[in-house]
């Protein structure tokens, strides 16, 4: 049974290619198709040579009609099982694709946001799609190939065997060398460029995300030229990889042409003394001497095997190394599975003697923390940059874990999965993920269920409703993430959403940031506004608010309660 990349010794490339490979009773129609149609290759100019030569000698008709058949017969053959390989062999590794992806997308999520803080969106695209697309190589480039070449070189071994032994030996060594140099070759002058592919488009993609994410701040301060040419510098290196890949392939063609053409020409030497004796007929010269082309021609994908191979073994280690094998220390554990239950709400959450650190960090972020949250409290939770206050809200929706008492209601969350923990306990971000859709798909995000009226009013609750009848109503786009709408229609927009999911406790990160002074006081009254009267809010800012909103205020100091 396969392994998938994601369980039984998850995170080694070992693993990942083992679960890269599709299961034997799918993928094995492949090999068996594969086979057939190179065997078929090799026996179809094997009989048209024999036809040919045993034909230009006039012999009765009758004698030459089970070749006319044989011919007619491999070359259809050829053509069927080359379609039923392909069909069959990229059906398999297509569906395999498809499990390695999501195995790897569900090592991904326990992960986010706080443990790819220092990853890099570039370089995890680039593992998602093509590292992963990379691996689809090994059962269609790798496995198939070898496997087909062998038999098929061994088959026609033993086929000119029984026409002239010394013309099989001397194929066989041909073969040999030929495997030994070809893949030296390759090795040796492709090898690191193969080797380079995979992390300089993921350098690439890193350059082109940061260029686009932040063309605005490169345009204000003067710096595109700069991004720009840093573009330019990682597609030029891509590109020269490339071009090396490239010239090791075709110098790889080239010396099994020639290896080719040598096999023959030993073919005609060793078989000259038999042409003599008479022990060795026309026709039967003809095979041992034609037979080793098709046999090379087939044997043409061993070194582009061993350079795939190559290329998948990088990929392999790239997404083994993209995503540690077990998550850190520092994030909620997803030891306990998801029930779908949202946990009571209680008499409100209480971190107590709370200790909470990022993953890497050298100590932790908060210490000591002592807080409790009642139902429908309104808490600002104020500080300077860098006190720790948006450590406290990962910690309140268990992206990271907290090393001391944390209970919602009469329930410690440390006996709970953190996704049930956030049926409870929801977050609206500093910078809220708005989805390349239009602003309905961005709500049903939240309640699938819900209609465009609940949709509306949801608006409307945070004030877009005007708003959202100038953009045309529920089908307009917002853009990747949100860049149709300003900062503080994304703060609505992730509020409405929220109301939508209607969380008992719900933390504002940073709900004014990037919006401009004058609109942040009118956005915190109408988010605040916003929420039912039973829900408790815990609202993050570095600034005061307007007098009346909140029912208390804590200040926290170097990751400490201070007020």
């Amino acid at each position: 049974m396969t392994t998938p990349p994601g369980s039984g010794g998850a995170g080694t490339p070992r693993a990942v290619l083992r679960g890269a490979m599709p299961p034997a009773r799918r993928f094995g129609w492949a090999l068996a198709a594969g086979f057939a149609s190179e065997a078929s290759a090799v026996a179809l100019l094997a009989v048209s040579a024999w036809l040919i030569v045993r034909a230009s000698e006039q012999p009765p008709v009758l004698y030459l009609s089970a070749a006319v058949v044989g011919v007619r017969f491999f070359a259809i053959s050829r053509a069927s099982f080359r379609y039923l390989e392909r069909l069959t062999g990229h059906d398999a590794a297509l569906r395999q694709l498809a499990s390695t992806r999501a195995d790897l997308v569900r090592r991904l999520v326990p992960l986010a946001p706080d443990g790819l803080a220092r990853t890099r969106r570039g370089s995890v695209l680039g593992t998602l799609v093509d590292d992963v697309d990379e691996l689809q190589n090994l059962p269609l480039r790798v496995v198939q190939p070898l496997v087909a070449s062998a038999l098929v070189a061994l088959g026609a071994v033993v086929l000119v065997a029984f026409v002239w032994w010394p013309a099989a030996l001397t194929l066989l060594a041909c073969l040999a060398v030929a495997a030994a140099i070809a893949t030296l070759w390759g090795w040796m002058s492709g090898a690191r460029a193969e080797r380079d592919i995979s992390p300089l488009r993921g350098a690439l993609a890193d350059a082109v995300l940061d260029h686009i994410g932040s063309i605005d701040v490169l345009a204000a301060f003067g710096a595109e030229a700069q991004s720009r040419e840093r573009i330019a510098r990682a597609d030029a290196d891509l590109r020269r990889a490339i071009v090396r890949r490239s010239g090791a392939q075709a110098g790889t063609t080239a010396l099994v042409s020639l290896l080719a053409g040598a096999a023959s020409i030993a073919a005609v030497l060793v078989a000259a003394p038999g042409v003599a004796s008479g022990a060795l007929t026309g026709p039967s010269l003809a095979v041992v001497v034609l037979v080793p082309m098709a046999v090379f021609e087939v044997f043409a994908a061993v070194p582009m095997a061993a350079s795939a191979w190559r290329q998948v073994r990088a990929s392999a280690e790239r997404v083994a190394g993209a995503l540690p094998a077990t998550p850190p220390a520092e994030l909620a554990p997803e030891s306990t599975p998801a029930t779908g239950d949202a946990p009571e709400l209680g008499d409100g959450i209480r971190l107590q003697s709370a200790d909470v650190r990022w993953p890497g960090a050298a100590q932790a972020s908060l210490h000591d923390i002592d807080l409790a949250i009642r139902p429908g409290e309104r808490v600002l939770v104020i500080g300077a940059s860098g006190a720790g206050k948006s450590t406290l809200a990962h910690a309140l929706v268990r992206f990271l874990d907290t090393d001391g008492g944390y209970d919602i209601g009469p329930r410690s969350v440390h006996g709970l999965s953190p996704d049930d923990v956030r049926l409870t306990v929801g977050l609206c971000e500093q910078h809220p993920m708005l989805f390349d859709e239009d602003i309905r798909q961005n709500l049903l995000f939240a309640r699938e269920t819900a209609t465009d009226a609940e949709l509306e009013a949801a608006l409307a609750r945070v004030g877009l409703d005007a708003w959202l009848r100038e953009r045309g109503g529920l089908g307009a786009r917002v853009g990747e993430r949100g860049a149709l709408v300003s900062g503080g229609q994304a703060q609505r927009i992730a509020l409405a959403r929220a109301l939508l999911r209607g969380f008992p406790v719900l933390v504002l990160d940073e709900p004014t940031a990037g919006v401009d002074p004058e609109a942040s006081d009118r956005l915190l009254v109408d988010l605040l506004s916003a929420v039912r009267d039973d829900q408790a809010v815990v609202l993050i800012s570095h600034v005061a608010v307007p007098d009346g909103l909140v029912d208390r205020v804590v200040r926290l100091e170097d990751g400490r309660i201070t007020a």
